[in-house]
């Protein structure tokens, strides 16, 4: 289990530092990373490990402990538990790192409310929506760009409000909730306001994923498309 480089203190979009160490530590318990008995490092060390404190890093481990992948045992320490029902913030973030896992972060490059282009497919109710573009990491690996469009009947989001993970943005701005997904995965070119960090150009082929989200009515309210790096990471639908 290799952490994050550098988890993100300083990007008004991240995650709380304990959320950040949860999710990737959930990442890692799904990947088989992490299996089901394993007895995690000391305390002391797994935070020395993810440049945290033993108080934040327990914070974490609490978390997951609620989500019933981890057993303490006093005098013993932690150990994991497979639960493949659990929710995280992450769980319907596909993409991983060709090794496995990957903690998600995002850099915002475009965030725009403008009049749905002839080349969307038809989703929500409204001709209008905010579009987000942005550049992905896994473990500050970049390894996508994406372009999600939320319709505007949804609502108008606040970049000032915005997190790393969209779905936790619109539960906490909005109170709508994305129940189900459906992805169509294939191929495609890399778009022309990838930027530079992107390590595909500009016309490349590369994997290619469409997105339609449902929150509780009957059409779509989001619809995003992510052209990602097959060399550094693989699309994962694991069926339990």
């Amino acid at each position: 289990m290799t952490p994050p480089h550098d988890l993100d203190r300083d990007t008004p979009t991240a995650l709380p530092i304990y959320m950040q160490i949860s999710e990737f530590l959930i990442r890692e318990i799904a990947a088989g990373r992490l299996v089901d008995g394993q007895r995690l490092a000391p305390e002391r060390d797994l935070a020395k490990s993810h440049g945290t404190t033993v108080r934040t890093l327990r914070k974490s481990l609490a978390e997951l402990e609620k989500k019933g992948l981890l057993e303490r045992i006093q005098g013993s320490g932690n150990y994991i538990r497979a639960n493949h029902k659990a929710q995280s913030v992450y769980s319907m973030f596909r993409l991983e790192l060709t090794t496995g896992g990957g903690l998600p972060t995002a850099d915002i490059l475009d965030l725009a409310a403008v009049a749905k282009p002839a080349d969307l497919p038809a989703f929500g109710t409204a001709n209008h929506g905010t579009r987000i573009r942005r550049l992905r990491f896994l473990n500050r690996i970049p390894i996508a760009v994406e372009e999600i469009w939320l319709d505007g009947d949804a609502g108008v989001i606040r970049p000032e409000q915005m997190s790393d993970s969209l779905y936790r943005t619109y539960q906490m701005q909005f109170g709508l909730i994305i129940a189900r997904a459906e992805d169509r995965v294939s191929i495609g070119h890399v778009p022309d306001w990838a930027p530079a960090g992107f390590a595909l150009t500009p016309g490349t082929l590369t994997g290619y994923i469409e997105r339609f989200s449902w929150a509780d009515t009957p059409a779509p309210v989001e619809f995003s498309r992510t052209w990602f790096d097959t060399d550094k990471a693989l699309y994962v639908q694991r069926l339990i």
